[in-house]
């Protein structure tokens, strides 16, 4: 280790002296070639030194005309107050008489220190003017050069060979003392991964907060908690969330308690129904509401003619969004109503208690914390959904929308990040309660005795009435899918309804590269994302090492952020050396792989609670390393939650939008991007056939799972309820 950082001290040494001199080489060939042509005559000079030294150039420049020994003395030419009032605090200094001293003698000075000018230390350099017919030295020129570009420089090697010494010693003392160092390996891979591309870009997102200027300061932060626009969007946010976290949490409800505790037909139809939102494209039932409730919609122009009426604002995102997250609470609610014994139910009716009261006081209570966990849970997609607001909120304030266009309309990358951190707040803790309530659920709702009975608690008029509740539901879902494919077909929606293909041509025509983009950029992240998390997974759910916890919420992470706060945070702490990736596809792969990981590791430790250890214990006792364990034991046996995670990452990557928004360029776009800016120019037929062939591709992905897990259903069924 010694051995190492002598040898990194004595890089650092070298190469430094080595960049020094090239600088200093640099500051003196353009010291030269600026005083090839010093004007003779004192009215040329001004205009002289405005042409060799602007404002906005590299470097300032005094010119002193003479020298102390002289009748005149020195005539001090300098082009700002600014550069004068330096002259003025520093010509009786040491450096500046010596400086004057080596020009008469025709030498350049380079003194060692710096100097402050306008409040930054500038590099100085005193070279002798020459007037251009005799060759005398008439004067001198003091430049002051900017060595912001070699300080960074100097910080930057100092920080990679610091980085060096901690990555030697890490590996050292892995291969060192570690009984496998292989998983050592890897940990320290999964620390450099959520380090680098969770923790450092919102380490950068809050110190920009706080930074203005490169000082210290909590200006944006008291510009952000005092403006009341923001405190609006604030409550605006907040309010929508509970609006659509109660109307969703409802909806899901009814679904899964019909399914899961009555004995209707269809379930699979109802259920497919109650997740078909959720892996549809984030714009594509807003783009359905505008064309049948906007201003030239078809139900409230063509056939209501109503007046007056506006979908946009917090009635019609609460509608969008309740049908495009209701899924979410369906899905959280069914398996909590499926884990619930039946017989307690029996019992209570064996009793004497009727239907209602068995509801009342046996099944609600046992569902209640699932309940609380989809509230919180839908709460939370709600204030950090981005593209629903983006279209149809209207005058309505919403924290998303507003960080958006504080980074995009205003060019104040400061303000949006505070904006996104604000509403991590309510979004952190509703994630964190969540969490709560589903680890309590376990507890709460599976009696460790299942019975292969089902209670039928809902009469048979009742059944009428919910089931007629939910085909309302799903009549007015298939509506909407109605209304994109109609779109597609239909020449100038709101004027021309008549039928036409000329939709089709153009949006292919201009998004077909698109397409690709999108389809190659998704397709890159779905490998690296899925092997990654079944890779965590197997480290988090089997191994014990320290911070394991530190990595589990670091890896946890990202789902709690708002999609505004990784693409601001990520265009602040890649747009910079060492790691430049703002403009290339890399950071939106890399965005896709760290957002939907989550996601995936859960899958993956799920699975693994499901498989006995003693499987992997056998491998290892026969000689198989860790690499070997994952690639013929693990992987296999959890290869349902592999390709789930796959076709997760792929369709999320697919319909991405808050966070893609901020990192698109004109190399790399995005198709839910096109979408959005079609349907903001009033094209909605070309966003109708864009939004159409994602889902196209969505449900052939999932279809195409659907295949490749039953298959191996067999291996995933070692656990029961």
């Amino acid at each position: 280790m010694l051995l190492f950082a002598a040898l990194l001290f004595w890089m650092n040494n070298a190469l430094t002296g080595s960049f020094q001199s090239l600088a200093e080489s640099h500051y003196r060939k353009s010291a030269v070639a600026a005083m090839g042509s010093v004007p003779s005559s004192d009215e040329a000079v001004s205009g002289w030194l405005r042409r060799i030294a602007p404002s906005s150039g590299d470097f300032a420049l005094i010119f002193l005309k003479g020298f102390p020994e002289d009748d005149g003395g020195i005539t001090v030419f300098a082009p700002t107050p600014a550069l004068e009032a330096f002259f003025e605090a520093n010509k009786e200094s040491s450096t500046f008489r010596r400086g004057i001293e080596s020009s008469m003698y025709d030498e350049i000075f380079q003194p060692a220190q710096r100097l402050v000018f306008a409040g930054e230390e500038r590099r100085v350099l005193f070279a002798p003017a020459h007037d251009g017919v005799t060759g005398d030295v008439t004067g001198t020129a003091v430049f002051l050069f900017e060595p912001a570009g070699f300080d960074r420089f100097l910080v930057l090697m100092r920080g990679l060979f610091i980085l060096a010494l901690v990555i030697f010693a890490a590996v050292f003392a892995v291969a060192s003392y570690s009984r496998d160092p292989v998983l050592g390996y890897v940990i320290l891979g999964l620390f450099a991964i959520v380090g680098v591309f969770v923790a450092y870009p919102l380490f950068e997102a809050v110190r920009l907060t706080f930074i203005q200027d490169g000082k210290f300061t909590l200006d944006t932060w008291k510009s952000i908690l005092t403006a009341r626009q923001y405190l609006t969007a604030l409550q605006g946010s907040i309010k929508l969330g509970v609006f659509t976290a109660t109307a969703s949490t409802i909806v899901g409800f009814l679904f899964a308690f019909v399914i899961s505790r009555t004995g209707i037909g269809g379930k699979k139809f109802f259920s497919a129904m109650a997740t078909l939102p959720i892996i549809s494209p984030p714009f594509s039932l807003t783009l359905s509401i505008i064309l049948l409730f906007g201003n030239n919609g078809l139900i409230t122009k063509r056939i209501l003619a109503l007046e007056g009426f506006s979908i946009y604002g917090l009635g019609g995102l609460t509608l969008v969004q309740t049908m495009g997250m209701f899924p979410i609470a369906f899905l959280t609610m069914i398996g909590v109503l499926e884990a619930i014994d039946s017989t307690l139910e029996d019992a209570a009716m064996n009793l004497r208690a009727t239907r209602w009261e068995t509801f009342r006081t046996v099944t609600f209570p046992l569902a209640v914390p699932g309940l609380l966990s989809a509230w919180l849970l839908v709460f939370t997609n709600s204030l950090a959904d981005f593209a629903n607001p983006l279209i149809l909120a209207g005058s309505f304030r919403v924290l998303s929308v507003e960080s958006y266009m504080e980074v995009t309309g205003m060019n104040r990358l400061g303000h949006g990040a505070a904006l996104s951190l604000l509403l991590l707040l309510p979004t952190l803790s509703a994630f964190l309660v969540q969490r709560y309530w589903v680890s309590r659920k376990s507890y709460v709702t599976v009696t460790g005795k299942p019975s292969g009975r089902m209670t039928d608690l809902v009469s048979p008029g009742l059944k009428k009435v919910l089931v007629a509740l939910m085909c309302l539901i799903v009549l007015f879902l298939l509506s909407l899918y109605g209304t994109i494919i109609a779109g597609c077909f239909v020449k100038n929606w709101g004027i021309d309804y008549s039928f036409s293909l000329e939709n089709i041509r153009e949006a292919f025509q201009r998004g077909w590269s698109v397409l690709l983009d999108t389809l190659t950029l998704a397709g890159a992240a779905t490998p690296i994302a899925g092997l990654l998390a079944m890779i965590a997974a197997l480290v988090l759910a089997r191994k014990k090492f320290p911070g394991k916890r530190l990595l589990d919420m670091l890896i946890l992470t990202p789902f709690a952020l708002p999609g505004t706060l990784v693409g601001i945070s990520y265009i602040l702490a890649f747009n910079k050396a060492p790691l430049i990736l703002v403009g290339t596809g890399a950071i939106i792969i890399v965005n896709y792989v760290i957002r939907e990981l989550p996601v995936g590791v859960e899958a993956g430790i799920a699975s693994l609670k499901q498989i006995d250890p003693a499987i992997e214990e056998a491998a290892a006792d026969l000689g198989a390393d860790t690499p070997t364990i994952f690639r013929t034991i693990v992987l296999p046996l959890i290869r349902p939650a592999f390709i789930s995670s796959l076709s997760y990452t792929f369709v999320r990557s697919m319909t991405a939008v808050s966070a893609v928004i901020f990192l698109i360029s004109a190399r790399w776009y995005h198709l839910t991007v096109l979408i959005y800016n079609f349907s903001e120019n009033l094209r909605f037929g070309l966003a109708s056939v864009l939004a159409s062939t994602l889902i196209v591709i969505v449900l052939l992905t999932f279809g195409l799972l659907r295949l490749l897990v039953r298959k191996n259903e067999n291996l995933a069924k070692t656990m029961s309820l």
